[in-house]
């Protein structure tokens, strides 16, 4: 799953008469909010439906993928000229732009709602399972990930793809396989373009429980302290009883 939300892309195509090819090149300005300092510029280069090399601010220069690629990179990160011009696209392509297109990003969307419930888990690896289940956003891209005591958890998650709804909305869900630490705190992350911060849900164990086990509950609770009535009142009676009573010596 992509970490970005929104992206600004900008194609050119071109095809090959000779063999029949297709190349093609795909830049683009990937960021989830308007703090320039998070934009990241990706410049790729596509041969025959493959990425053979791309120019990644990031990194501040161009990676190979293939043979091919790699020697192409090699060639492209000596050429001053060249490695200038593609740094420079982040501050005139993407700087530019950003403004207008995250505030169209955000006029259109919808925020997501969140639902945290716990489940089997399908090995035997862990003790418990957290559902993050994310339904009703929109656009589509979003992050989804989970905090344990506040740190970051890399490990024991899997989620599936965002899948449409059929209403121009989607739904995802994340699981996190985990064994029990007591007192601990787990909480599910989500970011979104309608967002202005992250959304932090955090797990209520109570909340979690199924309806079934909830309502089992609540009546065995209840018919505890509807025994402990019962018996209080029949002892209260039978001292005001006892009290009562006049013994009589028997011969």
């Amino acid at each position: 799953m992509a970490s970005s939300f929104l992206c600004l892309s900008l194609l050119f195509i071109s095809l090959s008469t000779a063999d029949g090819f297709m190349s093609y090149n795909v830049a683009r300005c990937v960021f989830n909010s308007t703090d320039l300092k998070d934009i990241q510029y990706i410049d790729s280069f596509y041969y025959n439906m493959m990425e053979v090399v791309r120019f990644d601010s990031n990194v501040g220069k161009f990676l190979g993928f293939t043979e091919f690629g790699v020697k192409n990179a090699d060639r492209l990160n000596k050429d001053q000229g060249t490695l200038a011009a593609e740094k420079a696209q982040k501050e005139t392509y993407c700087h530019n732009n950003i403004g207008v297109d995250y505030q169209v990003a955000l006029s259109k969307s919808a925020k997501p709602y969140v639902r945290l419930h716990s489940s089997t888990p399908p090995s035997g690896n862990h003790q418990a399972m957290l559902v993050c289940s994310v339904y009703d956003f929109y656009p589509k891209n979003i992050k989804v990930s989970w905090l344990r005591d506040g740190e970051k958890v890399t490990s024991d998650v899997t989620s599936t793809e965002e899948m449409a709804d059929g209403d121009w909305y989607y739904q995802i869900h994340s699981h996190l396989e985990y064994t029990p630490r007591s007192g601990e705190k787990i909480s599910c992350v989500v970011e979104h373009a309608s967002l202005k911060e992250p959304l932090i849900t955090d797990w209520d164990p109570s909340s979690s429980m199924p309806e079934s086990e909830r309502n089992k509950l609540a009546i065995g609770a209840s018919g505890l302290i509807l025994g402990l009535i019962l018996s209080l009142a029949g002892f209260i009676y039978y001292r005001r009883k006892a009290r009562g009573r006049i013994l009589v010596p028997t011969n």
